[in-house]
């Protein structure tokens, strides 16, 4: 698949944001930092990794922006070749505890706001979406409005990259079945009727930017309706700094709005992890093959 941009960052910058950008440097991954004419505004230009995809980071930055529970860079604008967003400056440094908390009360009320669908793309945003380089589908929404969450999270998330992994040769036939099973038994592996919420979608630590005034911004989302517990067991697998003060707020929150987690969340992270997990297998390869092997038959064990 040919990403090169048909028209160059510069061009991009100055037809979404009016400005003539100055002082362009390089950020990485193709992407560059420029300030703008009137020097007070400083914007990233990041290339797209595929078809749709600035439309569906651009929808979803807009979306989880809306209603300001958490800071999200100002989209400018987007076509198909570049995203032209705010700069934030990063901090530099672990946040304070008070920071992560107030960043796992605003997260919970983030996700409190809801989704049309479980696998409902943003408003705006394209059905063929992407997670960072790898395709994924939002195939929920008002033509689906009724899918389960067991349903959507087999079919959008677990299915498709264990097809792939297996094509690749990195899963072979007897490993695919134990995410066949995994799939049949959703229903029983994450019981209750939570409805959609409104996730980020990628949230590891990279995703979680913390600004030099002590705040965390959500960067590079892959936004989407789908569990809470999905975003959150994201959260843990990479780490985060001061983890346990963000889960706990969270937690608190989560309680005082009468929308506790439901039991047994701690139980179940493997298996919200296995999204990620196999995002990264088709992507990177076999340890992540290994990992979500490992977590699919742990969540599978947890259940008995």
């Amino acid at each position: 698949m040919d990403t090169h941009p048909t028209v160059t960052a510069y061009d991009a910058i100055v037809r979404h944001t009016g400005s003539q950008p100055t002082d362009i440097r390089p950020l990485g991954s193709g992407a560059v930092v420029a300030r703008l004419d009137d020097r007070a505004t400083t914007v990233v230009a990041k290339p797209a990794a595929g078809p749709n995809a600035t439309a569906a980071e651009g929808a979803g930055l807009r979306w989880l922006a809306e209603p300001g529970d958490l800071p999200v860079p100002h989209a400018h604008g987007w076509d198909d070749d570049w995203l032209i967003l705010d700069y934030i400056e990063p901090a530099g440094r672990s946040p304070a505890p008070a920071a992560a908390e107030e960043f796992g009360r605003h997260l919970a009320a983030l996700h409190l706001r809801g989704a049309p669908a479980f696998g409902a793309a943003p408003p705006g945003g394209p059905v063929d979406a992407w997670i960072g380089l790898a395709p994924m589908s939002n195939n929920g929404g008002a033509t689906k409005p009724d899918t389960t969450w067991a349903t959507f999270y087999a079919r959008d998330r677990i299915e498709p990259y264990v097809h792939t992994a297996v094509d690749q040769g990195v899963l072979d036939t007897d490993e695919a079945t134990v995410f066949d099973t995994v799939c049949t038994r959703l229903p029983d592996l994450q019981p209750g009727s939570e409805p959609p919420a409104r996730l980020h979608g990628d949230l590891w630590t990279g995703n979680v930017h913390w600004s030099t005034d002590g705040r965390a911004w959500l960067i590079d989302p892959a936004a989407h309706g789908g569990h809470r517990e999905t975003d959150l067991a994201m959260l843990r697998l990479f780490g985060a700094p001061r983890l346990d003060r963000i889960l706990g707020a969270y937690a608190e929150a989560a309680e005082q709005a009468g929308r506790p987690l439901e039991a047994g969340h701690e139980d179940r992270v493997g298996l919200h992890q296995l999204f990620p997990l196999l995002v990264h297998t088709v992507l990177f390869g076999g340890g992540y093959a290994r990992q979500a092997l490992t977590a699919a038959r742990q969540a599978l064990d947890a259940a008995g």
